[in-house]
């Protein structure tokens, strides 16, 4: 590959960046769009469309000035610290790589392109190695440059992640204590609770925690079997918001006798989740009993349902003003027919049928449930197995029906299974270094010698394509990541994207640097970490070859992807399809809007971290692509947290060790590669300063895991004690209470009441508190009916 194929792959790269980012600057400002482009602020806030006129077809930059006129406020207040966290990664890479890019293409690149070790041609017609420290000659007096570049670049990593880590413990502080009242603060999640003949595992926990928690244990939440009534309620909510979008939907309406024109009125179901609450409470149903519904029943209220679109277009009768009215009615009554029928059949089972050996127990105070959830509660470490418990919007409930015992067996088939799933992917990864080697390419494949004389043909192919199939085939790792992590077992929904983080991590990592850079056979890549002692030989032999490779990669995966990413084709193709071919107008909703993919986004930025820290000194080239990248990030990724993504859940800045961890690696495995390299170009005095550079930054991560690693570990006594007094003293105690008793209900529309063993405000004070909340509205005429119009 030469400097031409390079030049190739960029102009189609920025080609491709031009046209989506104008593209995207069009859709945004059609209304049929706005639940793609804009849903987090749809379900935030009212959107009125702008008036038709022609700056809707003209692309504009106005995105950009409001994204990067956002403020870290404004990023908090939309995203949460999770997204806060994630921008300052992007932000360190930016700081770090315009210190790395100013001494190495300044002082580095001189230095290996007058090596005279290459003889020179033309500069489109160089070879990409001529930039690389490969073109120095051996026992050079000028390998002191990338060894001053290899400390200042190290220890300005250091000094920022330093800060960085700081900051943001700071910031994991602050939300514990800043934020308002958290029901995971006082939850306890226990699993493996033991089996006993004599009572349910209800009783068994009311039992052991009254019994040795008798002053902080307030109540507990079981965790019960998933069932079909989990799909009458999706169902329902469905119908719910199709009801909804009859409005929207409905064109032509008016009053009749007054406008001459359509009438549009219907009585719609009334099932918002009061009225269904209310009646659950009041027949006494738990899950189990609603359970043993008759299919019958549910398939008939089913079908009612789906029903009520068709009942619009059918029942209509003549105005009197010459128009049209469509009306129709569904009974509100359905439902309790069916449970009123559920119960006057006897259907009353046992709850232990349906219960799961897990539950969610409350405590009085922050301090208690941290002191429960960190303590070995039993003899055998495979019963009474306590942690602090998810954000009620974070729990994964069909994980907690997993039985303990299977976790680590389940954990360790996920491991086998992604790795060998890394193995597989040695094949397209070896086809892909195949494309990049031109003369193996005509050896192998004889009828492509001719398309290959072409020389935009050969730039294409040597250039552009590899990185392309690259990329195409790495979108299939975050699916099949996060599927490991679900059957992993994980228990919240952000332990199971920090667990995919984690794969698609090592997953990159291993295939799009180690993979590419020992290229060749699989045999080949097999012997070669077959001997530990020649890693450092192999990976200074093959960096600096394959640094062109790693420049195209950061052109067609950066650069392409966060254009793809900020016009959301997917999602846009999804919403064309409802509206202009399904005739469909739904409402935005918090259950159908995006999160934030951290367990893609991470990975990319980390793995481009890594490519920047290894080629730093080796290929600077590399280093004017990779900061175009991560300021196009910056302002990317900022717009998609203030627009798109709706944060259901906050883990209060989990991710960073993660980033800190990875990029100590980076660092570490910069100055072996470096190491390796002196070595082999007989630089006694470079390799002598870089050992001590090596042991340093060891020494700071290990003080940087002992400093604030903690933090995100465990919170911290003083903190919640604090935090326990303050809501002692402003009385919240009863507040507190009545947000337990709903938060962690598996059920969110037939909700039933918590065991309750003791109120917040008074220990010992037993007894189980129900409300009754009717749904009825006292000024509704009719009841059981809503009734609808939709004027035109």
């Amino acid at each position: 590959m030469d400097i031409g194929a390079l030049l190739t792959s960029a102009g189609i790269n920025i080609a491709i960046c031009v046209v989506l980012l104008s593209l995207y600057s069009i859709l945004r400002k059609q209304p049929s769009n706005v639940s793609v482009y804009f849903m987090r602020r749809l379900i935030s806030e009212q959107i009125k469309p702008d008036p038709f006129g022609l700056e809707r077809l003209v692309p504009s930059a106005s995105w950009i000035v409001r994204a990067w006129q956002a403020t870290n406020e404004d990023i908090l207040a939309a995203g949460g610290v999770d997204a806060l966290v994630f921008l300052r990664i992007v932000v360190f890479s930016i700081r770090i790589f315009i210190i790395a890019a100013m001494i190495c293409v300044f002082l580095v690149l001189p230095v290996n392109y007058y090596g005279h070790a290459m003889p020179h041609n033309e500069i489109y017609a160089e070879s990409p190695e001529v930039f690389t420290i490969g073109n120095v000659k051996e026992g050079s007096k000028w390998f002191w440059t990338h060894c001053l570049a290899l400390y200042v670049i190290s220890c300005s990593a250091c000094v920022l992640l330093y800060f960085e880590y700081k900051s943001i413990s700071k910031m994991r502080l602050a939300h514990i204590t800043g934020s308002p009242v958290n029901p995971s603060h006082f939850t306890v999640l226990v699993r493996a609770i033991p089996w006993s003949r004599d009572h349910s595992y209800s009783k068994s926990v009311e039992n052991f925690f009254s019994t040795y928690y008798p002053a902080s244990y307030v109540s507990h939440q079981m965790v019960y079997r998933a069932s079909r009534v989990d799909k009458l309620m999706k169902d329902a909510e469905k119908m719910y918001r199709m009801l909804k979008t009859i409005e929207s939907q409905s064109k032509e309406s008016y009053l009749p006798c007054l406008c001459g024109g359509t009438t549009h009125s219907f009585t719609a179901l009334n099932i918002e989740e009061e009225s269904v609450k209310s009646k659950t409470s009041d027949d006494g149903l738990q899950p189990s009993q609603r359970e043993k519904l008759e299919k019958k029943d549910v398939e008939k209220i089913y079908k009612k349902l789906k029903t009520i679109e068709l009942q619009n277009k059918e029942s209509s009768m003549p105005c009197l003003c010459g128009g049209i009215l469509r009306s129709f009615k569904v009974p509100k009554t359905e439902v309790e027919n069916v449970e009123h029928k559920a119960n006057s059949d006897g259907l009353q089972p046992s709850q232990t049928d349906k219960e799961r050996p897990a539950a969610f127990v409350f405590f009085r105070t922050r301090y208690d449930a941290v002191v429960a959830a960190q303590v070995l509660q039993s003899s055998n470490p495979m019963l009474w197995v306590t942690q602090l418990a998810p954000e009620p919007n974070d729990v994964y409930w069909s994980n907690l029906s997993i039985p303990y015992k299977q976790v680590w067996l389940r954990k360790i088939a996920t491991l086998l299974g992604a790795i060998v799933f890394m193995f597989v992917f040695l094949l397209p990864v070896t086809f892909v270094q195949g494309l990049t080697q031109l003369d193996q390419l005509r050896q192998t494949f004889p009828f492509l010698r001719g398309i290959l004389k072409q020389k935009f043909m050969n730039q294409l192919v040597t250039g552009y394509l590899p990185s392309v199939i690259l990329m195409l085939f790495m979108y299939a790792v975050p699916p099949t990541m996060m599927l490991f992590s679900t059957i992993e077992g994980a228990v919240s929904r952000s332990e199971r994207k920090k667990s995919a983080c984690t794969k698609v991590l090592y997953f990159t990592i291993w295939n799009v640097f180690f993979v590419n850079v020992l290229s060749g056979s699989i045999i080949r890549q097999l012997s070669v970490f077959s001997s530990v002692r020649d890693i450092p030989t192999q990976l200074a032999k093959a960096v600096p070859t394959q640094a062109t490779f790693f420049t195209t990669y950061v052109l067609t995966s950066g650069w392409a992807s966060l254009s793809a990413e900020v016009i959301q084709l997917f999602p846009f193709l999804c919403n064309w399809f409802k509206r202009f071919i399904l005739r469909k107008q739904e409402e935005p909703c918090s259950s159908s809007a995006l999160t934030f993919p951290h367990h893609t986004e991470i990975p990319r930025l980390l793995l481009f971290g890594l490519l920047g820290f290894t080629c730093s000194i080796m290929a600077p080239l590399i280093l004017p692509p990779l900061l175009v990248y991560f300021f196009l990030a910056f302002l990317v990724y900022r717009n998609q947290i203030l627009n798109v993504y709706v944060p259901k859940y906050d883990s209060g800045g989990l991710f960073w060790p993660i980033v800190h961890n990875t990029t100590i690696f980076s660092l570490v495995l910069t100055q072996v590669i470096a190491l390796g390299v002196f070595g082999i170009k007989r630089s006694p005095v470079a390799s002598g300063f870089t050992i001590p550079l090596i042991l340093l930054t060891l020494l700071f991560n290990e003080y940087c895991r002992q400093r604030f690693s903690p933090v995100f570990k465990r919170s911290p006594a003083q903190v919640l004690i604090e935090k326990d007094r303050q809501d002692e003293n402003f009385g919240r105690a009863e507040e507190i209470y009545k947000l337990l008793r709903t938060a962690y209900c598996q059920f969110p529309l037939l909700c039933p009441d918590v065991s309750t063993s003791q109120d917040l405000s008074i220990p010992g004070n037993s007894g189980q508190n129900k409300d009754h909340e009717s749904s009825q509205d006292p000024e509704s005429p009719n009841p059981g009916f809503q009734e609808i119009s939709l004027l035109s």
